[in-house]
């Protein structure tokens, strides 16, 4: 039996184009693999823990070899188990909209909690390698414009810290099997945000039955 988690990045529910996208591959997939299992992580309704003082004594006192304090331990454990879905998983699906250029800062806060050694990757004098190995991800990616295309009216590729960034980061937790949904225009007006949307929610459903 497979399984896939879900990773529900946006706060606006309803109005999400990411959520809606993504509501239709979880449709189709389910319709495709009825053995599946599906897990939900919606990072607005995660308790996300500070990387205070307590967590980044606990993560040099491991780098160091040492032994961590019981607070520490505590903290290095809610770390773990954040992560622990995503080494569970055999599929991810990533719902991101798009935020000042770049990833809402939810996100980042739960990879900047989750991505460490012995956790999500490995170091040693050769290099990093990522634990990860041998899952695919799908990550849906909306934005209100068409930022990153051929348009003089918005900004260029250069802008993206996206997609780029979402990327680097499965590539080095050791993804490399990604598919990539992008619904834009969504600020255009109610007639062509629709038509993106349906056109993704299609691309998102035939991609799910493959997935």
């Amino acid at each position: 039996m497979t399984s896939l988690l879900y990773v529900e990045c946006s706060p606006r529910k309803q109005r999400s184009a990411s959520i809606e996208v993504s509501q239709s591959f979880l449709d189709a997939y389910q319709e495709k693999h009825p053995g599946s299992t599906v897990q939900q992580m919606n990072l607005w309704n995660t308790d996300l823990p500070e990387f205070d003082e307590e967590a980044m004594a606990a993560k040099y006192t491991g780098l160091s070899g040492g032994v961590r304090t019981c607070s520490q331990e505590a903290a290095w454990d809610r770390i773990k188990q954040l992560a622990q879905p995503f080494s569970a998983a055999d599929k991810i699906l990533f719902a991101v909209p798009l935020w000042n250029f770049s990833i809402p800062y939810k996100l980042k806060h739960l990879i900047d909690l989750i991505s460490q050694k012995d956790v999500l990757f490995n170091f040693d004098e050769n290099g990093f390698t990522g634990r990860l190995t041998g899952k695919k991800a799908a990550v849906i990616y909306a934005r209100g414009l068409d930022y990153f295309s051929s348009s003089t009216a918005t900004p260029q590729a250069g802008y993206d810290f996206q997609r780029p960034y979402m990327e680097m980061w499965l590539n080095f937790i050791g993804i490399s099997d990604i598919s990539t949904i992008i619904v834009e225009k969504t600020l255009y007006g109610a007639e062509i945000d629709t038509q993106a949307r349906e056109n993704a929610k299609r691309e998102a459903a035939m991609l799910a039955r493959e997935f």
